[in-house]
């Protein structure tokens, strides 16, 4: 599966304010290590894994790829 990775403040940087809530309240702030798949599926570093908060929506691929500069990888 493919991701483009990125701290918590870019990723609330990029998000709509409905996204934005919905993250908020899932606990994701500036200091977050999160990354997002090719489906929009946003998962936030654990201790021992990735774990799913929530997906983007819309135009996503191209806020990612305009905000972070960075391919899927």
């Amino acid at each position: 599966m493919k991701f483009i990775e990125m701290s918590g403040k870019t990723l609330l940087k990029l998000v709509n304010q409905e996204e934005m809530e919905a993250l908020k309240l899932a606990g994701i702030t500036e200091h977050s290590l999160v990354r997002v798949n090719l489906q929009g599926d946003v998962e936030v570093r654990q201790r021992a894994c990735w774990g799913i908060i929530g997906g983007m929506l819309g135009d996503y691929e191209a806020r990612i790829k305009k905000t972070t500069g960075l391919e899927w990888a």
